[in-house]
C-alpha cells in the first residue's frame, strides 16, 4: 500500500469544515485493510509500543524474528527483550530486509516520512503494527488499528454536526487528521495545527481548570502515570479516586501510591471494580497492561459498577478504557450533570470515536441544560492519542 502526505496551511473554521470533510470522503484509491503476518516478522520501535506489541504478539502466538532501534545497545541489557535479536538500524542483516514484514511500534512521530525512510534503506514491506493487530480481532481485543470505512449519509451528517461543533479550529483539524488516517491510512498534516506528544490530558486550554481541581477521577488509572501529573499540577488537591481493574496494573498501581507521602497517600481511593453504563458481572481481558478491558473475548468474569453509583463529587474526570468510554460516561449521567467536571476521554479505541462518542457529548450536554466547551486533540500519530476534552463554562 502506497502511504501518502497531504498538507494543508488554511485554518479550518466552521464555514470551511464541510468542504473540508467532503473532500476526504469525496477521496479514491485503494482501501486499507487489516494485515495477516504471512512472512517472518520484525518490530521497529523497542520502546513502551514496541514492549506492548511484543505481549500482544506473544499472546496471539506469533513469533518476533527481531527488534530493530536506535537504541539497541541500551534495549539489549533490557531484560524484556532477553531472547530477541535487537539491531540498530545500520546492522540489520540484509536478508530481513527482503523477507520480513516490518511492523512499525512508533506513533511519536509522522508515519509517512519514518516509512519513506524504511522503503529507501531497502526494507521491502513496512506497515503500522495496528494494522497487524486488525487482523487478529477474534483472538484478542485491542482495537487501536480500526478502519472507518465508507459513512453513510447518516454518519456523515453526525460528523458535520461534530466538525461545528468543536470549540475551536486546531480540533476541527485534527479530527479531520484523525478521519483521514481511519479511512485511508492518509496523513493530513495541518500547520496550524501540529500534533502535542507530552501534554495528553494537560492540554493549555484545561490547565486553568485543572489547577483548581479539588477532586479528581482517574477511570483506567493504570499505574498512575496521569494521577502523578494530576498531583503535581494541583497540589492542594482534596481527594483522588483511581479506578483500575487489572490486577497487574493494580498490584504496580498500589506501589506507587504506598511511595506517596503521607499527606497525598491519605487522599487517595484506589477502586478496583471496572466500570460501565450498567452494573452485573461482565468478561475482562486481564493481564493485557495497557490493553485491559472489558470485553467479550475476557476470561475471567468481573463484577462491573457504574460512576453514578459510586457516588462520587469529581471536580475532573480523565477516562481511557481502551473503547469503554461511551459506555462509562452513560453510567455517569448524573455525576456529571450534579458536579459539571471538566472532562477528558480518549476516543481512538473504536469507531464510536469518529462520531458516536462526541454527538452523544454534545446532545448530553444540550438535554442536561449544561453548557460545555467541546475541543479535540491529536497527541500521537497513526490515528492514535486522540482526545475530547469537555470545559465547563
Amino acid at each position: 500500500m502506497k502511504y501518502k502526505v497531504r498538507t494543508i496551511s488554511e485554518r479550518v473554521t466552521v464555514d470551511r469544515s464541510e468542504g473540508f470533510l467532503n473532500a476526504l470522503f469525496d477521496e479514491t484509491g485503494d482501501v486499507p485493510e487489516p494485515r495477516p503476518v504471512d512472512k517472518p516478522l520484525v518490530l521497529y520501535g523497542g520502546g513502551n509500543l514496541g514492549k506492548m506489541a511484543k505481549e500482544y504478539l506473544d499472546f496471539v502466538g506469533i513469533p518476533v524474528l527481531g527488534v530493530v532501534d536506535r537504541r539497541a545497545v541500551s534495549l539489549q541489557g533490557d531484560p524484556f527483550w532477553s531472547g530477541v535479536w535487537v539491531v540498530h538500524p545500520d546492522n540489520v542483516p540484509p536478508e530481513w530486509k527482503g523477507r520480513a514484514l516490518l511492523a512499525v511500534c512508533i506513533v511519536t512521530a509522522p508515519f509517512t516520512a519514518l516509512v519513506a525512510d524504511l522503503l529507501s534503506a531497502g526494507w521491502g514491506d513496512v506497515v503500522p503494527f495496528y494494522d497487524v493487530t486488525e487482523a487478529y480481532r477474534d483472538r484478542h481485543p485491542l482495537s487501536n488499528g480500526w478502519f472507518l470505512g465508507l459513512p453513510g449519509q447518516a454518519e456523515l451528517s453526525a460528523m458535520s454536526r461534530v466538525m461545528k461543533a468543536w470549540a475551536d479550529d486546531i480540533s476541527r483539524a485534527h479530527f479531520l487528521q484523525f478521519l483521514a488516517w481511519r479511512r485511508w491510512r492518509r496523513e493530513w498534516t495541518f500547520d496550524q495545527a501540529p500534533i502535542t506528544t507530552t501534554d495528553r490530558y494537560f492540554i493549555p486550554e484545561v490547565l486553568p481548570f485543572v489547577a483548581q481541581s479539588r477532586t479528581f477521577l482517574d477511570v483506567g488509572a493504570h499505574h498512575g502515570e496521569v494521577a502523578a501529573r494530576f498531583m503535581a499540577t494541583c497540589p492542594g488537591f482534596r481527594e483522588a479516586w483511581l479506578i483500575e481493574p487489572d490486577q497487574g496494573n493494580l498490584r504496580k498501581l498500589k506501589e506507587w501510591s504506598s511511595l506517596l507521602g503521607g499527606g497525598a497517600r491519605s487522599k487517595i481511593t484506589i477502586i478496583d471494580r471496572p466500570v460501565s453504563s450498567g452494573g452485573g458481572v461482565k468478561p475482562f481481558f486481564s493481564g493485557g497492561g495497557y490493553m485491559s478491558q472489558l470485553s467479550p473475548l475476557g476470561r475471567e468474569k468481573v463484577l462491573v459498577d457504574t460512576i453514578d453509583h459510586l457516588d462520587l463529587a469529581p471536580s475532573f474526570i480523565k477516562l481511557h478504557l481502551e473503547g469503554g468510554e461511551l459506555d462509562a460516561l452513560k453510567g455517569a449521567q448524573g455525576t456529571i450533570a450534579e458536579n459539571r467536571p471538566l472532562i477528558t476521554l480518549t476516543v481512538y479505541h473504536g469507531v464510536s470515536g469518529a462520531w458516536e462518542t462526541p454527538t452523544w457529548l454534545r446532545e448530553f450536554f444540550n438535554h442536561a441544560a449544561i453548557r460545555y466547551d467541546l475541543y479535540f486533540r491529536l497527541h500521537s500519530w497513526c490515528g492514535t492519542g486522540a482526545v475530547i476534552y469537555g470545559i465547563p463554562r
